[in-house]
């Protein structure tokens, strides 16, 4: 792994107790500040990755650095590891609890410590990264889907990590949303992953793309050129919305 380098994963194979191979020798480097789409079909593996990136999962063959750190077992790496990797899962109420936007913002950054000013000025940083700071004392629930996306994002800029991991960031989002949170995510200042089924929201977000399938990475290109290969597409159960065309470079 170079110092350019945000994520670096070195055949990763893991296996579920039942025996099912997830992940069977995955191989992926991703810069700093780079914005990659990881495709797939359902069942290829996607999710199992993700979950390598944190430590939520271990215990298979292979090692998983990021921004130079090896994730292990040992708690104290595993802390820094997840203030370094935050996944927006995809429904939002995942990571929603607390009974104010402020509050569940604050969450992350206070059991690092952080208190008074300091964490005050952490929470506005965020909320003011994804335009949701006039929402500050609203209770979760009574937000738009849309909104309470952007606040799940927000809860974990407030750690400041290296790697944004984001899953399904545009389902269920209405198209005023969808472009709202495009133009957020396209503003930050961190490297992006962004597991996607919406091809075109790939190709709108991330110059490069990945296809992970039967738990080994099957193309990895930049994203207009893998995205035009309509047979490759096809292969591995992936489709562009009817009408829709992949503009040439």
């Amino acid at each position: 792994m170079t110092e350019a380098s945000s994520l670096d994963v070195r055949d990763v194979r893991f296996a579920y107790p039942d025996g099912h191979r997830a992940l069977d020798g995955v191989s992926l480097t991703v810069g700093r500040g780079e914005r990659v789409a990881l495709l797939g079909p359902n069942g290829a593996g996607k999710t199992t990755l993700v979950l390598h990136l944190n430590g939520i999962l271990t215990g298979g063959e292979g090692t998983v650095t990021v921004a130079g750190l090896t994730v292990t077992k040992d708690r104290g790496t595993l802390t820094e590891i997840r203030r370094r990797v935050g996944i927006v899962f995809q429904d939002p109420d995942d990571q929603l609890f607390l009974p104010t936007v402020a509050e569940d913002v604050a969450f992350g950054p206070a059991n690092l410590g952080l208190r008074g000013a300091e964490l005050e000025t952490r929470v506005n940083e965020a909320l003011d990264a994804v335009g949701m700071r006039e929402h500050r004392e609203r209770i979760p629930s009574h937000l738009s889907f849309g909104q309470r996306r952007r606040v799940a994002v927000a809860t974990v800029l407030a750690m400041r990590p290296e790697i944004l991991v984001l899953d399904e960031p545009s389902s269920n989002l209405d198209p005023a949303s969808r472009r709202e949170l495009a133009d957020i995510l396209r503003g930050l200042p961190v490297t992006v992953l962004m597991v996607t089924h919406d091809l075109p929201y790939a190709l709108e977000l991330c110059d490069r793309a990945v296809i992970l399938d039967d738990g080994r990475i099957v193309a990895d290109a930049p994203a207009r050129t893998l995205l035009a290969d309509q047979d490759l597409l096809a292969t591995h159960r992936l489709e562009l919305p009817y009408g829709f065309s992949v503009p040439a470079i």
